[in-house]
C-alpha cells in the first residue's frame, strides 16, 4: 500500500512523471510488483494508458505535411489535365511580355506543335507575336485549312489577350488526350495572335489609361497643334484613375443610401442633388481651359482597315487612311500571305456578344455566308450564357473600316467579334444587375476591392474636391473567379467554329470502261463541315484561286472532263481547256461535288484535288 501511494506522489510531480512512470513499467516487467496488490496493479495499468498519449503529444504538435508541389498530387479536373508542362495562372492579367513568355513556354514545351514568330511590329516596336498551332508531323502545316484568332485590339479590352493565349495553351495541353482536340490540330492550323495593340495594352495594365481604345501613335485631338498632351493624371497616387466629384446645391447626383462610400446614384427629376461629377483625375497640364483632352492615340485601331473605310470627319477614329497603322498592316500582310485562311475570331469586351458582318446599312452580305454565321453563332449562344448573337450595323452600331468587315468584304472569310463578359454572368439571372445588386456584389463578393473610396482632394481648378468610386476593372472584365470560365467557353465556341472549316475527301473514284479502250473516271469530293471551301463573297470577287480536281499518269491521257451537274443523268458540264484539270467555284458545306475524266491508255494514275482553304489530297488508281 505504501509503494501505491509513492507511485502516486510520484506521477503527481510534471517533472517525475515520465522517469517514474517508466521506472514502474520497469519493475513490472521485471516482476518486481507484488502479485498481491491490486492497487499497484491498477497503477500500472493507469501509467501505461497515460504514459502513451503523453510520448506522441509532442510528435503530433510538430507534425508538418511535406512541402512538395502540390501538382504532383493533383488529379484533373473534367476538361483539362493534371500534368501541365506549362503552369498558367488564368486568373489574372499578363502584359505584353507575360503573354509572350507564355507563348514561348509553349513553343518550348511543345516543338512539334508549335512555330513562334512576329507578325511585325507596334507602333512603341513591340513584336506582334503569333504562335502557330498544330500537329507539324502531320501533313503540311501551309496546306491545312487554317483559322486566324486575335485579341486585344483595343488597348483596354485586355481580356481577349488572355483568351488567345488560353486557348494556345490548352490545345497544346490536350493534344493526345482529348480526341476533338487531336483531330482539330492533325488537320487544321490556328494562327494565335494575343494581342495586335501591346502599347496600349501595357498603358491600361498600367494604370495610365482609364480606358486605353486607341492606340499610342501621338494624335492631335483638339487641334491645338500640340499632341498627347493632357491625358488623364493620378492625382491622389493610388494607382488607379477614378473619378472627381465637388459638392454642389445644385448638382444631380447623390450617393446611394447603402453604398456611400463609392456608388454615385443621379436624383430624380424634381429632387435636389448633392454633388456634381467632374469625371476622371485630371488637370489642364496645357492650360487651355480644358481637361483630359488630348490623351495619348485618339484613334481607333479597328476604324483603320481597308473595306468601307471613311475619313474621321465621317467615322471618328479612322486615323489618316486605310491601313496607316503598322499593327492594321502587319494583320493585313499576314492573312493575304496566308490564304488558308478559312476562319476568323476576334476578341473585344464588353457586352456578352456574338458580333457578325455586315458593319454598315447595305453592306455586302451574301445570303449563303449568313446562314453558316448565324447557324454557327446560334450554337455559340448555347455555349456561351447569356451572349446574343447580333448583327453589328442592325443590333449595336454603324462601323466603317472595321477588322471583322475586311475580312469577310475583301478576303471572303467567315468570322465573328466577341463581345467578352457580361454582368448578366454575376447573379446568373440573365438580367443585368440594379446598381444596388452590383453594390452588394463589390462588397460581398469582392470585399471591395473594385472601388476606391470617396476623399478629399485639393485640385489647382475646382479646389476643394473629392476623388473615389470604381475601379477601371470593374464591370469591363469579369472579376478574377470567373475569368477562366469566360476564357474556356469562348475558347469552347472558337474551336468549335474551327471544326466546321472544310474537310475533304475523295470519297469515290469509280472506272467504267468505253469502247475502243476509252475509260470513263468518275471522281466525288466530298466536303463534310459547314463552311464551303470558297464562300459566295469569295467566289463573286474572286478572291482566292478555284479548287482544282486534277487527273495524271505516266501512261495516260485525258482526252475530255467536266463537272458533273446531274449524277442521275450522267449530265456533265465540260471543261474548254487543259481537260486533265477540272475548276470548282466551291465544295459546298455538308456536300460534294462530282467530276467526269475521259481518258485513254493504261496503268496507274493520280487524283488530285487541290483547294487553297481545303487542303491538298492524292488517291493512287490504276485503269482496269
Amino acid at each position: 500500500m505504501n509503494q501505491g501511494i509513492t507511485i502516486v506522489r510520484q506521477i503527481a510531480c510534471k517533472t517525475t512523471y515520465r522517469k517514474a512512470s517508466l521506472r514502474l513499467m520497469t519493475r513490472a516487467a521485471e516482476g518486481n510488483i507484488p502479485e498481491t496488490s491490486a492497487f499497484n496493479r491498477i497503477t500500472i495499468l493507469l501509467m501505461i494508458a497515460l504514459l502513451v498519449p503523453a510520448a506522441g503529444h509532442g510528435a503530433i504538435l510538430n507534425a508538418r505535411p511535406r512541402a512538395d508541389d502540390p501538382a504532383d498530387h493533383a488529379f484533373p479536373a473534367l476538361g483539362a489535365s493534371a500534368k501541365r508542362q506549362v503552369r498558367v495562372e488564368w486568373n489574372r492579367f499578363h502584359d505584353h511580355a507575360g503573354l509572350g513568355s507564355i507563348l514561348a513556354k509553349l513553343n518550348r514545351a511543345f516543338p512539334d506543335l508549335t512555330k513562334l514568330y512576329s507578325i511585325g511590329k507596334s507602333v512603341e516596336g513591340r513584336d506582334l507575336w503569333c504562335l502557330e498551332v498544330t500537329a507539324r508531323h502531320v501533313g503540311n502545316p501551309d496546306r491545312k485549312p487554317g483559322m486566324w484568332i486575335d485579341g486585344n485590339i483595343h488597348g483596354g479590352e485586355v481580356q481577349g489577350g488572355e483568351v488567345v493565349a488560353y486557348t494556345a495553351w490548352y490545345l497544346c495541353h490536350q493534344y493526345n488526350r482529348l480526341a476533338k482536340v487531336t483531330q482539330l490540330l492533325d488537320n487544321r492550323v490556328f494562327y494565335l495572335v494575343p494581342t495586335i495593340n501591346p502599347d496600349a495594352r501595357g498603358r491600361w495594365l498600367n494604370a495610365r489609361k482609364r480606358w486605353a481604345r486607341s492606340g499610342v501613335k501621338p494624335y492631335d485631338n483638339d487641334r491645338d497643334g500640340l499632341v498627347d498632351e493632357d491625358d488623364v493624371d493620378d492625382l491622389n497616387g493610388d494607382g488607379s484613375i477614378t473619378m472627381m466629384r465637388i459638392k454642389d446645391p445644385n448638382g444631380r447626383y447623390k450617393p446611394h443610401p447603402d453604398y456611400a462610400h463609392y456608388l454615385m446614384i443621379r436624383v430624380k427629376d424634381d429632387e435636389k442633388g448633392e454633388y456634381a461629377l467632374l469625371g476622371f483625375e485630371g488637370i489642364d497640364n496645357d492650360g487651355d481651359g480644358q481637361i483630359n483632352e488630348d490623351g495619348p492615340g485618339g484613334y481607333d485601331p479597328n476604324r483603320n482597315w481597308p473595306w468601307d473605310w471613311q475619313p474621321r470627319y465621317v467615322q471618328r477614329g479612322s486615323h489618316e487612311y486605310p491601313a496607316s497603322l503598322p499593327e492594321t498592316r502587319a494583320v493585313l500582310d499576314f492573312v493575304i500571305s496566308h490564304p488558308n485562311i478559312a476562319a476568323m475570331q476576334s476578341y473585344h469586351n464588353a457586352g456578352g456578344m456574338i458580333l457578325r458582318p455586315p458593319e454598315r446599312e447595305g453592306a455586302v452580305m451574301r445570303s449563303e455566308d449568313d446562314r453558316v454565321l448565324r447557324f454557327i453563332a446560334g450554337k455559340g449562344e448555347k455555349m456561351l450564357p447569356y451572349y446574343r448573337s447580333m448583327i453589328v450595323y442592325k443590333d449595336l452600331y454603324t462601323v466603317w473600316g472595321g477588322e471583322k468587315g475586311w475580312f469577310y468584304g475583301a478576303r471572303g472569310i467567315l468570322g465573328f467579334v466577341n463581345e467578352l463578359w457580361t454582368s448578366k454572368n454575376l447573379y446568373r439571372t440573365g438580367e443585368r444587375p440594379s446598381q444596388e445588386e452590383a453594390g452588394f456584389f463589390v462588397e460581398y463578393l469582392l470585399m471591395n476591392d473594385g472601388v476606391v473610396e470617396w476623399k478629399e482632394f485639393d485640385h489647382p481648378t475646382y479646389g476643394k474636391i473629392e476623388i473615389g468610386g470604381t475601379k477601371k476593372e470593374w464591370g469591363s472584365v469579369p472579376p478574377s473567379f470567373l475569368l477562366e470560365e469566360e476564357s474556356h467557353r469562348n475558347m469552347a465556341f472558337t474551336l468549335y467554329h474551327a471544326g466546321m472549316m472544310p474537310s475533304l475527301t475523295i470519297r469515290e473514284v469509280a472506272v467504267e470502261r468505253m469502247a475502243d479502250g476509252l475509260h470513263k473516271v468518275w471522281v466525288t469530293v466530298e466536303n463534310s463541315r459547314l463552311i464551303p471551301t470558297r464562300t459566295a463573297q469569295d467566289i463573286a470577287n474572286h478572291i482566292s484561286l478555284p479548287d482544282i480536281v486534277s487527273l495524271t499518269g505516266p501512261c495516260i491521257r485525258v482526252l475530255s472532263s467536266g463537272r458533273v451537274t446531274d449524277r442521275f443523268f450522267k449530265r456533265v458540264e465540260p471543261v474548254k481547256r487543259r481537260p486533265e484539270r477540272v475548276e470548282l467555284d466551291t465544295i459546298g458545306g455538308m456536300g460534294a461535288e462530282r467530276v467526269q475524266f475521259i481518258v485513254a491508255g493504261s496503268g496507274s494514275f493520280t487524283v488530285t484535288v487541290d483547294s487553297v482553304k481545303g487542303g491538298l489530297l492524292t488517291s493512287q488508281c490504276t485503269l482496269p
